[in-house]
């Protein structure tokens, strides 16, 4: 056999497979070129072993379908090594990608409340209409504080991590549809506000802000992350850009899933604070830093790692080999 022939015949195939066992994240379709080219390079090894002895050719050739095999058959990412990027890039890449939406939902948000705290406390005669005198001061003397420490602080983390989580889960699932999610929005911006209110007003307001901010910062944060993660959902659809409509929902809905995953996470940091923090016998202003203290960090994980993830190229959502394939359509 003429070798020489022969590796000009094949060198292509050959080089082509070279090139794609060696990128991290093939597509679906490279993949599927991967498995052809591989069972074609294992024959022309074949081949080469049984017709003449080159052996620097064979080396070459038992490397590479080494190295293919090792695609084909799917080592796998360890896990740890998965979730590890997971949290240090696709979390916060999807966050930072939905930064200025969130950050003016928090905007709109706290004014709200402030705004609806201000009439609670300066409109003559409101107060009296949202509560009772005896349920008054039953909530300033007791109930607010109370509800913090009345029940074992693992447990109460455990049913403020699920509450928290299902006004999050809301946020993203009713996005699409607007308006359900602005009610969701209204109403607990309006319980919060109206409580502020009733309490600053009552010459409350160390309490009000001793307990609600240590957890409070994170918690609300997570929210507004979900809120602009629900509408990101609608907006997908309202302006898909080149892609279709479904198209540009897929992708989008696959960040919101990343995002839920990762507010998850920070929900349950957030329970731990309001369960085990808020209501210890630290100063105000002891618990005020620890909490702000985790508040920042969680800022600057989200907008810093989701600065450099976006900067490499990571947007949020799974890599085009595991999302699955589009027929091709115009777009909408």
């Amino acid at each position: 056999m003429d070798v020489d022939a022969y590796v000009l015949e094949h060198r292509d195939t050959w080089n082509r497979l070279d090139r794609l066992v060696k990128r991290q994240r093939p597509t679906g379709a490279e993949a599927d070129e991967i498995v052809d080219l591989y069972q074609r390079t294992a024959t022309h090894l074949a081949v080469i072993r049984g017709s003449t002895y080159d052996p620097t050719l064979e080396a070459r050739l038992s490397t590479l379908v080494t190295n293919a095999r090792a695609v084909v058959t799917g080592t796998s990412v360890p896990l740890m090594a998965a979730v590890a990027y997971f949290f240090t890039a696709t979390f916060p890449a999807a966050v930072y990608r939905l930064r200025w939406a969130w950050i003016a939902i928090a905007a709109v948000s706290v004014l709200t409340a402030f705004g609806i705290g201000y009439r609670v406390v300066t409109v003559p005669g409101l107060e009296q209409t949202l509560i009772s005198p005896e349920a008054l001061q039953s909530l300033l003397d007791h109930d607010f504080a109370a509800y913090y420490s009345e029940n074992p602080a693992g447990d109460f983390a455990a049913q403020v991590w699920l509450n928290n989580s299902v006004v999050a889960a809301t946020f993203m699932i009713t996005g699409i549809a607007v308006y359900p999610l602005a009610l969701a929005w209204w109403s607990n911006m309006q319980n919060l506000g109206i409580v502020g209110g009733l309490m600053v007003g009552n010459g409350r307001a160390d309490v009000f802000y001793g307990l609600i901010l240590p957890h409070g910062l994170l918690e609300l944060t997570c929210l507004f992350i979900a809120a602009a993660a629900g509408l990101s959902l609608a907006w997908a659809v309202v302006s898909p850009g080149p892609r279709t409509r479904a198209r540009a929902l897929a992708e989008q809905g696959r960040r919101v899933g990343a995002i839920a995953v990762g507010l998850a996470c920070a929900l349950a940091v957030s329970g731990v604070l309001e369960a085990f923090l808020t209501p210890s016998r630290l100063p105000a202003a002891a618990r005020l830093a620890i909490g702000a203290a985790v508040w920042l960090a969680f800022l600057a994980y989200v907008l810093i790692l989701g600065r450099l993830a976006t900067r490499g190229g990571e947007t949020g959502d799974v890599d085009a080999g595991s999302a699955g394939f589009d027929a091709p359509t115009e777009a909408a």
